[in-house]
Order: structure tokens, then sequence, then C-alpha cells
């Protein structure tokens, strides 16, 4: 026997159990150590999300799993908190961990069926409910949820049954209570948004898409389908954004791309026409507009739009005639369009014809009574037909409401030498061109002084008598009721009077 080795095995021996009497010590301070970080972070985080600091609290929790992945509470617990932060996607692998570690937890069970029922997943929910009934049968929520789970089964039945029939009204009837029961379920949404479309009414169904596309992590079609939407109703900013959230999931999607550089283009065409409206470029803006027509028959709102634009465009360039025929194609376009009649009720004033203005700006109250644009130029249609009926002073010059001052004076010039006094003979035809020169001179002094133009574009005669008696309190000097610009009446100032042109 070779006791020498057996002296040397046992040293190996005696070394190697002390070497593990030291990795029991180490092992306790090092589980202590955790144990009590564990402690720290779940104590932290249920302080702070009793204080509403939900951020502050999910990093404690995050803390408390990665020191401890086989700790169900902490699971549960992080859980509570995606919830409270309105994350229940990210709550449910929380949720569903805890239940894994600890089958029995009942509150962790309750807590997903009623995710799971909410998302629309009404069997998974059922089974989680029943599950907490099987050792605890009296528990009221469950009983109920139970209830809500079969209930909701049925109900996706009938609406999946009643769309496929085509009977889309009774599709959407049942869907309002599917919602009700689940209300993050994509999918409930979209069928209800398609059966909008098939009625008529995309409204509603961009209401229902828009919460759609964040019930899925991944949901390219729905921010397609809602671009495609607003592009639809001429809504071609939020068309560009809802296109922009499907590129962010993958910029290489080929319908999402196509579509963004559709409305890309056609959005910038229209900004810039309205950047040269704000210019008061008005021409340029109208060749925009134009070529937007263009580049986008086949949505109306868009020719709609372009056209109503370019009706407001000739009226800012006091084209009268060319405005009244763009504006009346507008209007055909789209009858109910307040803003177009209420541009050609200024084509309308433009062209001097104060009735139709008064009709168009009429029939704008009945789609926009709440304008304020409207009723003022209500008002002044009314006064300027009032005054057309007594004098109109552009008419008495033979200009348009457009006329500069040097059209005016030409105007006033040729006509004051036609109807002066002293080219008739007789008593009648001269009193009867005295009348005619005391207006040319009246329309003359109106229109070419800025303050009193403005005033009598506004509806309001600066000469009329009534209104000088109530500014000034008296009578004024006049001739067959005209009010006479100037200190005197050359007709009544006695003599033979001269009248000189420079």
């Amino acid at each position: 026997m070779d006791w020498g080795r057996l002296i040397g095995l046992g040293g190996v021996v005696r070394s190697l159990s002390l070497l593990c009497v030291i990795l029991d010590l180490q092992l306790d301070g090092v589980l202590g150590a955790t144990r009590g970080e564990i402690e720290h972070h779940l104590e932290m985080g249920r302080k702070l999300l009793a204080a509403g600091q939900l951020a502050e609290a999910l990093s404690h929790y995050h803390s408390a799993v990665e020191v401890d992945s086989k700790n169900y509470l902490t699971y549960y617990k992080r859980g509570a908190v995606f919830l409270a932060m309105g994350k229940s996607r990210s709550a449910l692998p929380d949720l569903t961990r805890a239940i894994q570690l600890k089958p029995d937890f009942l509150a962790a069970r309750l807590q997903r069926g009623n995710i799971l029922l909410k998302q629309g997943n009404a069997q998974e929910a059922r089974r989680d409910f029943e599950a907490v009934l099987r050792p605890t049968p009296e528990h009221a929520d469950a009983r109920e949820q139970v209830a809500r789970a079969r209930e909701l089964e049925e109900l996706q039945e009938d609406a999946r049954a009643a769309h496929h029939r085509g009977n889309y009204g009774a599709a959407v009837s049942v869907l309002e209570r599917i919602i009700e029961i689940s209300p993050w379920d994509p999918e409930m949404r979209e069928l209800r948004a398609d059966c909008y479309l098939r009625t008529g009414e995309p409204r509603k169904a961009v209401q229902d898409l828009a919460p759609a596309t964040r019930l899925r992590s991944d949901n390219r079609a729905a921010f397609l389908k809602l671009s495609l939407l607003h592009y639809s109703l001429g809504e071609h900013h939020e068309s560009l954004n809802q296109v922009r959230e499907c590129l962010k999931l993958d910029q290489d999607d080929k319908n999402c791309l196509a579509h963004y550089k559709q409305a890309k283009k056609l959005s910038k065409q229209l900004d810039s026409a309205e950047e040269l409206v704000q210019a008061e470029r008005y021409r340029e803006a109208i060749d925009k507009y134009e070529g937007v027509m263009k580049a986008e028959p086949h949505v109306p709102q868009y020719s709609n739009l372009a056209k109503e634009r370019i009706c407001f465009c000739l009226v800012k360039a006091k084209s009268a005639t060319e405005a009244i025929d763009a504006c009346s194609e507008a209007h055909r376009r789209d009858p109910r369009d307040a803003k177009v009649l209420r541009h050609r009720a200024e084509a309308f004033i433009l062209n001097q014809d104060y009735e139709k203005a008064v009709e168009d700006y009429q029939e704008a109250q009945e789609f926009d009574g709440d304008s304020d644009d409207i009723r003022e130029g209500l008002e002044r249609a009314r006064k300027l037909l009032k005054i057309s009926r007594k004098r109109d002073y552009y008419k008495i010059l033979g200009v348009g409401r457009a006329a500069n001052k040097q059209e005016i004076i030409k105007a006033y010039r040729k006509l004051a030498q036609q109807w002066h006094p002293d080219n008739f003979q007789s008593e009648a035809e001269k009193k009867e061109a005295e009348r005619k020169f005391i207006d040319i001179a009246s329309a003359k002094e109106v229109l070419t002084d800025p303050e009193m133009r403005q005033k009598f574009d506004s509806g309001e005669d600066p000469l009329d008598p009534e209104n000088q008696q109530q500014q000034h309190g008296g009578g004024g000097g006049g001739h067959n009721g005209h009010a006479w610009p100037f200190p005197f009446n050359p007709f009544e100032s006695g003599g033979s009077f001269h009248f000189k042109f420079q």
C-alpha cells in the first residue's frame, strides 16, 4: 500500500472541502445582497407607483426582473405599471410569465383575461376567467366576464356573417356592441370601417381606422388605407402624415412608397399655389391650380378645391367676368360650397350686379349661417343695391369697380366735355345737362378720393344728404336732391359759368 499517495489524496480532499465552505459563504452573501436589492426595487416601485410616477416605477421593476427572473410578483407588478401607462400589449407578456411561474396566481389570470377580452380574444379570455372560477366559483367579476366573453364570441360571428351577406347596416349595429366590449380589437374596427366605406360614410371610416393603426405593432395596411382615405377627402397634409407612419415601419414598402410620392407631389403643388396667393401673385397661383386639376383629375375634391381657389384669385385680381364664369363652374361642381357663393357674390359686386350679389350671399348664409364674413358681405351688398337705385358713381362714369384713378379721371373728362351746359341751347336741355354734369363731377370727386371711395365701396354714399345731415347735424347744398361736393354750386352762383379743361 502506497501510504504516501493516500496522505496526498487526503490533502486534496481537505483542500476541496475548505474551498466548498468558502464558496458557500460567498454565495450566501451574494444571495443576501440579491434579496435585499430585489426588496429595495419593489419597495421603490410601489412608492413611485402610488405617487403616480409611472416611468420611474417602471425603471425599478425592470431592475427587479433583471436581478431575479424567477419571481412571479415582479412580473405581475411590472405588468400593472404597463397597464397604468396604457400599454396593454406590453403588460400581456409579463402577466403570462407570472402565470407560467405560478399557475394558480388568480389575480394575474383575471387581469390577463380582462386584457384579452378588450383585445377581442374571446375564447382565450374565457379560459382565464374559467380558471379563476374553478377554485373560487363565487368570484363575481370572473362570472360576469365569462358571460361577456361568451356574448362577444356570438356577436363576432354575427358581425362577420352580416358583412359577408352585404348587410352592412346590420353589421355596424352589431359591431357597435362588439367595440364596447373589446375597444382594443383592431380587426373589428377595420371591419366596421369597411362597412362605413361601403355605405358611403368615409368620415366614420377614418374614425375607426385611426385607432386601429395603433392597436397593432405593425399595421402598415391600416396606415395606407387611412392615408388613401384622407387623400380621397382632399386632406393631402393628413394623407402625407399617415403614409409616413407606414414608411417608418418599412421604408421599402412598395404600396406606401408609391402613394407617398403621389401625395407629396400634389401637396407641394397646392402649398406652392397658396404661397402665391399670400404673395398676391394671383395669376401665377391660377396656373398652379390648373396644374393640380391636370395632375389629379380623378379625385373630385382636388378639382373642386382648385376651381374654388381659381374663382377666389380672379375676384382678387378684379377680373369680374372671368371670376363669374369660374365661380359659376365651381358652384355647379359643389352647389353647397358657401365659399364659392361668397366669391361669386364679390364678382357680381365688381360687375355692379348687386341683386345677384345679394342672392348669392343669402344662399351662402343658408349653408354657413355662422360666418361673419358672409353676414357682413350680405349687409354691404344690400347697401350697394340700395345706393345703386339712387346713384352709382361707377355707372355714372361708365367704369368698372376695379378702375384706377387715371381711368376715372379720363372717363370724367370725356363725359364732362360731353355734358357741359354751355354745349346746349334750350333751357330744358341745359337743365338736364346741369343735372348730369353735377352727377359726373360728384362721381369723379368720390372715386378719386380714397377715403370717400372706400365708404362707397362699403355701401355708404358719402354725398348722400341724409348721411351729411347725420354727420354734420344740418342740411347740405344740392341740386335736384344731389349734394354738390365743392364749397359752391357753379350753377347757382349767378352769372355765366365757364368750364375750362386743362
